[in-house]
């Protein structure tokens, strides 16, 4: 039972805690807490359902694709834009927003590495960045093509991306504790990622582009609760019970397209390695993860959806966090189905 497996996880130090839940056909199967974690004082604080998670890449499937699809109903974008054409500073001449949403853009995964507190222009390193392989050609996850995508809202629509993300996106869904750059109350409520020089962080971004970004970014940045993540996934399952994105925008984003990826998410189309839910889960099941330890899982065929919130990096970065997703997800497939 997956309730066991996350129990076993923080008893045998694996995670130190974390929030799931999980729906059947609209019914709540589960909604519960496990563990506790080291604040920025060096205090253990029991993690709750109310506890905020640094979300980490779970930001790219609940921040930066709702606006680009947001702007693509609208018509101020189209798949086919050439990036270039809205950051003038880019110029690499075909790469297009379906690229970036796709992965497919001919960036490599990420920037060198570079320690949180060293001054960086990320957005030009990555204008500078050469490409690794023929835009369209093959797909390899990266931070770059979101970033820039989070960079692309802001110039279209003339607000910073948490702005509007916040006003014309989260607020109107109804998630209210989900965030860009908390305010000092709410760090005390966040969950501590990993231990950064003689603390733990708390309440702010975990990842160094991001937190070099000033906190706000295509690829990384957003808090959230469990209770507003859970909103999310409903609304991923059920596109038609909100009026903020067109429901065929949404369906478009979830669809395989290749490579086991849709637009921004990830999509088992059967073939190829497992995605993070395992090879359990249905044909056309969509969702993501967040390097921190955090899911979103949708199968739309059983009507299942699993949202896991955890800050497995508080105990480092070896936690076999991939394996261990995959595990809870398929226990969860077996217990709901």
């Amino acid at each position: 039972m997956y309730k066991d497996y996350i129990k076993e996880l923080v008893e045998n130090g694996e995670i130190p805690g974390g929030v799931i839940y999980v729906s059947k056909n609209d019914q709540v199967k589960c909604l519960e807490s496990y563990g506790s974690f080291t604040d920025k004082s060096g205090v253990k604080q029991r993690i709750c359902e109310s506890t905020l998670f640094d979300i980490a890449s779970l930001t790219k499937i609940s921040a930066t694709v709702p606006s680009i699809l947001y702007l693509l109903a609208k018509k101020e974008l189209k798949l086919s834009t050439l990036v270039r054409d809205v950051l003038p500073g880019f110029r690499h001449n075909d790469v297009t927003i379906e690229h970036l949403l796709t992965h497919t853009s001919g960036f490599s995964a990420d920037l060198p590495y570079r320690e949180r507190k060293i001054e960086r222009d990320v957005l030009q390193e990555i204008y500078q960045k050469e490409l690794t392989y023929e835009p369209g050609q093959k797909m390899i996850y990266s931070d770059l093509g979101m970033i820039l995508l989070g960079k692309i809202t802001e110039k279209v629509t003339n607000q910073p991306l948490d702005i509007f993300v916040k006003e014309q996106i989260h607020e109107p869904w109804g998630m209210k504790h989900t965030r860009f750059n908390l305010s000092e109350e709410s760090k005390r409520q966040a969950a501590s990622t990993e231990k950064y020089q003689d603390s733990f962080i708390q309440g702010e971004v975990h990842d160094e582009k991001a937190f070099q970004l000033g906190g706000v970014s295509g690829s990384a940045g957003l808090f959230s609760t469990i209770g507003d993540m859970a909103k999310y996934a409903r609304i991923l399952l059920h596109p038609e019970s909100q009026s903020v994105i067109p429901p065929s925008y949404l369906k478009m984003a979830v669809e395989h397209r290749q490579f086991n990826r849709g637009l921004g998410f990830e999509v088992w189309s059967g073939h190829g390695e497992a995605p993070s839910c395992g090879d359990k889960w249905s044909i056309g099941s969509f969702g993501h993860t967040g390097f921190t330890g955090t899911s979103l899982w949708v199968d739309p065929i059983n009507q299942l959806t699993a949202v896991f919130l955890t800050n497995a990096v508080h105990y480092g970065r070896e936690t076999p966090i991939r394996s261990i997703r995959k595990k809870l997800h398929t226990l969860i497939f077996e217990a709901e189905n």
